[in-house]
């Protein structure tokens, strides 16, 4: 995982995501439910479209209080380039350690065969 990160969004990005915030009028269909999204699915999905701009994971925000309203951290999120080269890496990880362990038994067992022949 990435490490946090600090952002500022500009003042027209904070008042999108006040207004997104803002209450409207709601219509309920039979049984209660209501017709549209809630504040806070409103919310996230500003959130949602904010972090796609600026290359943060949505889920990570967390606000700057100390700096003002327009300021947060996030965790940086990959690109498709990045996503691509860790998974490689990953894999070329995970295949090294295999060998590795592999290597390893067949010297154990090499051994435990010397010592049961001899």
């Amino acid at each position: 995982m990435y490490p946090r990160t600090n952002y500022e969004m500009t003042e027209e990005d904070l008042n999108r995501l006040l207004d997104s915030c803002k209450p409207t009028s709601v219509m309920f269909l039979s049984g209660g439910r209501a017709l549209g999204s809630s504040l806070q699915e409103k919310a996230n999905r500003a959130w949602c479209e904010l972090g796609k701009r600026m290359g943060f994971d949505f889920e990570t925000v967390r606000p700057n209080v100390e700096k003002g309203q327009r300021f947060f951290s996030a965790v940086p999120s990959e690109t498709e380039l990045q996503k691509e080269t860790r998974i490689k890496l990953e894999s070329e990880k995970k295949k090294q350690d295999e060998i590795k362990k592999i290597t390893n038994d067949i010297e154990r067992l090499q051994k435990r065969l010397k010592e049961i022949v001899v």
